[in-house]
């Protein structure tokens, strides 16, 4: 299953099954697990693991050395789950110490061709992330999330699960569940509702998340105001749960508001 014209390190461990395509190169530290795919020209460095039944297209680069001035050569790594598709030329960097050390993709994602992911970004499931979209170091994108094609996110910035990041859009503060957000400099416009519906939420759970949506960004209440009026709803409404708890979780950038 590995292309004559391939370049695999004897010390990388792939599965009986994965198939490396020509002119692929596969540095020594890297596991990879059975069922994946690599197509041809990709180059993949380690300390790096990669789960099962994954798509890699050509020319992509994974595991390298992040591009962080303060990094030494520390051995950190790069983790990434089961059944992703990644797309040509994207980019996902290793950590950095001055983090945990390691930059994860979880399961089921859709990257598509261009996207980088910097050093110690720690990425969720069933994301969508579309062309040319790029993080920045220390990002934390939860599961569900979509970023439109070539969004930007700023460093240390948190996306909350389901939200929704427009095309060409530069996010520099968080962003919390549900929410969609586009511009420039990103301003929040609504909540991702079609998302949700295609998600199974149900009618009467969008409208509360609207509920609170207007609560947060109409009512003119302080953001602990605002989160307290939120928790009050989840004992009804308990999807608003984890939109209550990334409010009142410690922000570095602060929210889109």
């Amino acid at each position: 299953m590995i292309d004559p014209r391939a370049v695999v390190d004897p010390s990388a461990r792939l599965a009986v099954d994965v198939t490396v395509g020509p002119f692929s190169i596969i540095g020594p530290e890297v596991e990879i697990d059975a069922g994946t795919w690599i197509g041809p020209h990709a180059v993949i460095q380690g300390p790096t693991r990669i789960g099962r039944d994954n798509r890699i297209y050509q020319f992509t680069s994974l595991g390298e050395a992040p591009q962080d001035k303060k990094y030494g050569g520390e051995p950190t790594r790069l983790e990434i789950g089961d059944r992703n598709t990644i797309r040509e030329f994207v980019t996902i960097n290793r950590g950095t110490m001055q983090d945990a050390g390691v930059t994860r993709l979880g399961d089921d994602n859709w990257i598509m061709a261009y996207v980088h992911i910097a050093h110690d970004c720690r990425v969720g499931d069933r994301t969508i992330f579309a062309n040319g979209a790029s993080l920045a170091g220390h990002v934390q994108v939860e599961d569900d999330v979509v970023l439109g094609g070539f969004a930007l996110v700023y460093q240390f910035t948190r996306l909350g699960m389901h939200s929704f990041c427009g095309f060409a859009c530069g996010v520099h503060r968080d962003v919390p569940p549900y929410v969609t957000v586009a511009g420039y400099r990103a301003e929040p416009y609504g909540i991702n509702a079609e998302g949700l519906r295609r998600r199974g939420f149900s009618d009467d759970e969008i409208q509360a998340i609207r509920r609170a949506y207007k609560v947060i960004y109409r009512a003119n209440l302080r953001l602990e105001e605002a989160t307290d009026k939120v928790r009050e709803m989840t004992e009804e409404y308990p999807r608003l749960q984890i939109l209550a708890d990334f409010l009142a979780a410690p922000s570095r950038n602060g929210i889109v508001r």
